[in-house]
């Protein structure tokens, strides 16, 4: 089954090969990052090219799709992408994003979700897309709100991470919030 490339205006959505363990590293040893992410910073090389072996585990087990986010311009990997909690029979999908911070502020998120959500819906034909994020990523709650999601409801407790538990937003966009608005998703 061939992995599906995606282009955006400034974007290219890519499998995520081992080539870019050093790019995955550096983006998952930031704190920055993975303090909104549900786990430790890297500390090691190999975590990285252990995930991206979990990557292309979960999408051979159509379990979730991962992009690699690469700037057309430079040909650089600036973060990843994805549709996490795949279930295709039940269609509905989680989103998850994150980005290198030397990218943030330019719209690079929300123009990569933007084409993860038309992927979703017209070629997998999901119903919903949710994402979950903790409250205090003020960022990625105002990009979900502009490319159509709506905020569900808090999860308390929902994450561990630094041996805590931690709340979570759940958001959600439905095809019909694309279809029947005829909303722009950008």
């Amino acid at each position: 089954m061939a992995f599906p490339i995606l282009e955006t205006e400034r974007l290219r959505l890519v499998e995520i090969e081992q080539s870019y363990c050093q790019k995955i590293y550096e983006i998952f040893s930031l704190d920055e990052v993975t303090c909104y992410y549900g786990m430790n910073s890297f500390t090691e090389f190999g975590q990285a090219s252990r995930m991206i072996e979990s990557f292309s585990k979960n999408y051979f087990e159509k379990k979730a799709i991962r992009w690699g986010i690469v700037l057309k311009e430079t040909n650089i990997l600036i973060g990843t992408i994805g549709l996490n909690n795949l279930q295709l029979w039940s269609k509905r999908s989680e989103i998850g994003y994150d980005l290198h911070p030397r990218y943030w502020g330019n719209g690079y998120a929300s123009e990569a979700a933007g084409e993860i959500i038309h992927y979703g819906f017209q070629e997998l034909g999901l119903f919903r897309i949710g994402a979950i994020t903790y409250p205090e990523n003020i960022t990625s709650c105002k990009m979900l709100s502009k490319i159509g999601f709506h905020k569900e409801g808090l999860l308390r407790g929902y994450i561990h991470q630094g041996n805590k538990q931690h709340d979570a937003l759940l958001y959600s966009i439905v095809r019909t919030d694309v279809e029947y608005n005829k909303k722009p998703l950008l």
